[in-house]
């Protein structure tokens, strides 16, 4: 979570590194889900609510692609928050309730994923 903070400060961050970041990034988030789907009682409607938020976030790469002829990487601070709130989640699971920090994520993860269809369309990377 804080290698490109690391990267930044220590002045090896790239455009290439910041691509591969995002894909790193990806790939954690879908292994991640793939092995806590079964293994929790996960209602449905927040299965289907973190497939919509996949399908936007894959909708804004082909965009992004199509629009730009490159991978576009996204660093939005919404992004950023996204990806605390979804480490931060498998820890609150013994103190809240998996409908109510999950529906929290996932609402911060849809606003995160349009805002970053938002970024994509006009060309930017960042906020």
């Amino acid at each position: 979570m804080v290698d490109g903070t690391v990267a930044r400060k220590t002045g090896t961050a790239g455009e290439f590194g910041a691509k591969l970041d995002t894909a790193a990034d990806t790939v954690l988030a879908a292994a991640c889900l793939i092995k806590l789907i079964p293994a929790l009682d996960i209602p449905l409607w927040l299965v289907v609510w973190t497939g919509v938020i996949g399908l936007i976030k894959a909708v804004n790469i082909i965009a992004g692609y199509v629009m730009h002829n490159k991978f576009v990487a996204v660093h939005s601070a919404l992004n950023k928050a996204t990806g605390v709130a979804l480490f931060l989640l498998p820890l609150t699971l013994s103190v809240i309730d998996l409908t109510c920090s999950g529906a929290c994520a996932c609402a911060l993860a849809t606003l995160a994923a349009l805002h970053e269809g938002l970024l994509v369309r006009r060309g930017t990377d960042k906020n």
